[in-house]
């Protein structure tokens, strides 16, 4: 009778374990093709946009808080910008959109001072038209262009839709049979033709470009000689862009926020 070494009961066990968890292995395989594979865990997704709570304002009554004006940036400095950037980290605003918003209420201040238009107000309306040149998963680029073109739905007539027929041959929205809103700040090409604005220096004025849209938006806010820092005025100027009680009051609530988060950051 031949007796196992150490050595060769220890290679014994070794072997009896891999053939154990290749037995284990294959009845794994067996029962995934009997069965099934196991369900995957769900990607997740993006969180979810913060909910518009209409403010409980009566129209008319009060505007939303003002700011003082920033500083006309420095030659070879841009506190706009470095001001931008702390308040974007606490307010769901891209930075770049903020220094749109300002650069508009900055220029107005010169343009126009009597209207006293805040960039909160201008955030507050492009936060609900396109989430602040972000809507569909778009990326708002340095440029202030969106990462791809914001065109709305046809002006058609459908029930809750206004109904405006083509007013550019498509040339702004591509649809030559309706009206589309475009841009960031949902600008009608027929509106966008009267208050075109060149806001970046480039040239042109386009209503993809938000230092443009926003520029363009407060001159339209401030038509007829408004003071935006009255009740009056400001419900005046928000319900001529949307003549809707609700869109006006969201607009306030998140005016008033944006303002709050602005003043704690001078």
């Amino acid at each position: 009778m031949i007796r196992a070494t150490p050595t060769a009961l220890a290679a014994l066990g070794r072997l009896a374990i891999a053939v154990a968890l290749l037995a284990a292995m294959v009845c794994g395989v067996a029962l995934v093709n009997l069965f099934g594979r196991p369900p995957t865990a769900p990607v997740a997704g993006l969180p979810p946009k913060e909910v518009l709570r209409p403010a409980p304002v009566s129209p008319g009554s009060i505007a939303p808080p003002a700011e003082e004006p920033l500083p006309q940036p420095a030659p070879g400095a841009d506190p706009v910008r470095q001001w931008a950037d702390q308040v974007s980290a606490v307010v769901d605003i891209p930075a770049r959109a903020i220094v749109s918003y300002v650069n508009a209420d900055l220029a107005m201040r010169e343009y126009q001072s009597d209207c006293r238009i805040s960039w909160a107000t201008l955030a507050g309306i492009g936060r609900i038209e396109s989430d602040h040149g972000r809507f569909g998963r778009r990326l708002l680029r340095e440029d202030a262009q969106p990462s791809s073109p914001i065109i709305g739905v046809p002006l058609d007539g459908t029930p809750g839709i206004r109904l405006i027929p083509d007013t550019d041959g498509g040339a702004l929205d591509g649809d030559a049979m309706h009206d589309r809103a475009v841009g960031p700040m949902q600008f009608i090409p027929s509106t966008w033709r009267k208050w075109a604005t060149d806001g970046n220096g480039d040239g042109l004025g386009d209503p993809q470009n938000l230092d443009d849209a926003a520029m363009a938006a407060a001159r339209y806010l401030c038509a007829g000689s408004r003071d935006m820092t009255t009740g009056a005025g400001w419900w005046s100027g928000v319900l001529s862009y949307n003549n809707s009680v609700d869109y006006a009051q969201k607009v306030f609530g998140l005016a008033e926020s944006y303002a709050e988060a602005g003043n704690r950051r001078r």
